[in-house]
């Protein structure tokens, strides 16, 4: 084992070091200097960047005795994570600061969070996912709860952890169903013996592929494993929801192709109808169930649940298209959700949580500039031309265009009008109506303009849809 061979794995063992050095740090900053906490934390993320970018210029590796797989798609969507993560820890800091919850734990447990992100997204094997897994939900589940004294925070953490549990138990269940068909744990391994053994595609691998898809489309939080979703989102402080809402989207859209593309991708016959389900529920329950809503946390947490459902019909259609389309949706609805919450965070004070819809009221007389970048947010959001929400919600219709799915076409686009009610409703809400509240933001500048080019990608990404678009694309042949 030398420092050659160790460099696909430099993300994680960077990152790693970087946290026991941040935890070890962390121990002698006083609580007057806990922003130290908070720019080594993000440092190191810009550390774990660099790595990132190194160990991609390899080529595709596999190592660990198969368990580990560094590749385009894990440069990708690792480099995605990192970037999130730090964002949202950036967007955290004056939040935490002014309702005196600046500890380090936030920003350790976001560290630890990431790393299983990491491990999920390079995992080759069935217990390599699970540990990384297991390592962001527990992460999670603390998260939640970090507010030690709030009786909402510490039910939905129990609410959270409970679901998880059953949700990790089935997902464990499934892998050891597969594991007894084909002999395997490694995705690569399973999909070889399933192609040279046609006669074990039967009743006992689809029982075990109808476990791994529960445990799937819980960490998704798809219909009808989307219980916990809106009660976490609005339960935890939006700093937490923030990070709940955006980079873990990605470690389970890395959860999702690892598993039913790389290892079951020929038997697509076999989950295509269970993921066909799953995707239509999500999308109209997500849709119709937001139009009711007055929590804009639990507005955006049902939307979430319709985003979902976009992008397992791109993965339903099982063409190379379909998973480039799930891969570029889910990029820009990161970045889409990263600038929602952190909007709710800007409106937000010492005492004050800015989490319902009549919250943004007037913010237009407030502050135009943020009222047009939560604008950009909410068009994003809904699929409004030029924003790259547009392409992305295009780029999946056409992906089952292409696969001869007409109908579930159609249904995507209805359910999209449908969603454009309650983003266009926010709008209407800071340009049409009068301010309740006159505040002034008590974030500071660096946040402010972050969250601004925030918002501006959104537009960006929209003018500009080719560059990323033909990533995923090259990602994913």
């Amino acid at each position: 084992m030398t420092f050659a061979s160790l460099l696909p794995a430099a993300p994680e063992i960077t990152l790693l070091s970087l946290i026991c050095l941040v935890l070890l740090a962390d121990l002698f900053v006083s609580d007057e200097n806990r922003v130290v906490t908070v720019w080594l934390s993000i440092a190191s993320l810009f550390v774990t960047a660099y790595s990132i970018v190194v160990s991609g210029s390899g080529g595709d590796t596999v190592m660990f005795d198969g368990s580990y797989i560094s590749d385009g798609l894990s440069h990708v969507l690792k480099l995605a994570c990192v970037l999130t993560v730090a964002v949202g820890f950036l967007y955290s800091r004056d939040y935490l600061q002014q309702n005196k919850l600046l500890r380090g734990e936030y920003y350790l447990l976001g560290m630890f969070g990431l790393l299983g992100m990491l491990i999920m997204i390079s995992a080759n094997s069935m217990l390599t996912m699970y540990l990384g897994l297991e390592t962001l939900s527990l992460s999670l589940y603390a998260l939640v709860a970090f507010e030690r004294d709030s009786a909402k925070a510490a039910e939905s953490a129990m609410k959270y952890f409970v679901l998880g549990a059953i949700a990790s138990g089935a997902l464990l269940y499934g892998i050891s169903w597969v594991y007894g068909v084909t002999g395997s744990l490694q995705f690569d391994v399973i999909a070889a013996t399933l192609a040279a053994n046609p006669q074990l595609n039967g009743l006992s691998l689809w029982f075990g592929l109808a476990f791994l898809i529960v445990g799937i489309a819980f960490k998704f939080g798809a219909v009808p494993f989307h219980m916990w979703l809106p009660d976490v989102y609005q339960g935890a402080r939006s700093p937490v929801t923030l990070y709940i809402a955006s980079a873990p989207k990605l470690a389970a859209l890395a959860l999702i192709l690892r598993i039913l593309v790389g290892a079951f991708g020929d038997q697509h016959a076999a989950w295509q109808g269970m993921i066909m389900v799953v995707a239509v529920l999500s999308l109209l329950i997500g849709n119709i169930v937001a139009i009711a809503q007055t929590n804009i946390k639990r507005m955006l947490g049902y939307s979430a649940i319709a985003h979902v459902g976009f992008i397992l019909l791109a993965v339903f259609t099982g063409s190379a298209q379909g998973y480039a389309a799930a891969l570029y949706y889910s990029l820009t609805y990161v970045v889409m959700a990263a600038a929602a919450f952190g909007m709710i965070i800007l409106l937000s004070r010492q005492g004050y949580e800015a989490e319902n819809l009549a919250d943004f009221k007037g913010l237009n007389s407030r502050s135009p500039w943020f009222a047009l970048m939560m604008l950009f947010v909410m068009f994003g959001m809904a699929g409004v031309p030029p924003w790259v929400g547009f392409f992305a919600k295009l780029s999946v219709i056409d992906a089952l265009l292409s696969a001869g799915f007409a109908e579930l076409a159609v249904l995507a686009v209805l359910a999209s009008v449908v969603g454009a009610f309650y983003y266009l409703r926010v709008v209407w809400y800071m340009y049409f109506d009068a301010a309740d509240d006159k505040s002034v933001f008590q974030t500071g500048r660096d946040t402010q303009l972050v969250l601004s080019l925030n918002s501006l990608a959104i537009l960006g990404l929209g003018l500009m849809p080719g560059w990323l678009l033909s990533l995923c694309i090259r990602v994913m042949s």
